[in-house]
């Protein structure tokens, strides 16, 4: 009996450890997305913003106009000199054109440590040691 049993379970291990692995069904590729369709009218827009911030003197700004080829706009920006600097932009198609004028004078204070000097160094004597003793010789006897 115990033969029959040890048969049975070597032919469970033979049959159910010999199983081949199962893999996943290979990626089914289609045709490729078309291509996006863009609109037949030329774009048209307007925009502008502009930020002023007094806590950290940031002042500049942007507005522009499209109508087809057509752009022209322009930007502003304050400059650390104390400058504006204003740049006019134009493009109809065959390349841009732009004029940057200034406004003001640039301004370069001299600069002022917002620190107090720093204090002088206290300066000591140098230490003073006694001047070395040679050792007293030593003698060996025979």
């Amino acid at each position: 009996m115990a033969l029959k049993l040890i048969v049975l379970v070597c032919v469970a291990v033979v049959v159910l450890g010999d199983q081949s692995p199962v893999y996943p069904a290979p990626p089914v590729y289609g045709y490729p997305a078309p291509p996006p369709e863009y609109p037949e009218v030329p774009p048209k827009y307007t925009y502008n913003y502009g930020v002023a911030d007094d806590y950290s003197g940031a002042n500049f700004g942007h507005s522009e106009n499209r109508d087809g080829y057509k752009t022209e706009g322009s930007y502003t920006v304050d400059l650390p000199d104390g400058r504006k600097q204003t740049v006019t932009y134009v493009d109809n198609g065959d390349g841009l054109e732009a004029v940057v004028t200034y406004e003001g004078e640039a301004q370069y204070p001299e600069y002022q440590p917002s620190y107090p000097a720093p204090h002088p160094p206290i300066y000591h004597p140098a230490p003073s040691y006694p001047a070395p003793t040679p050792p007293a010789p030593t003698y060996e006897e025979e």
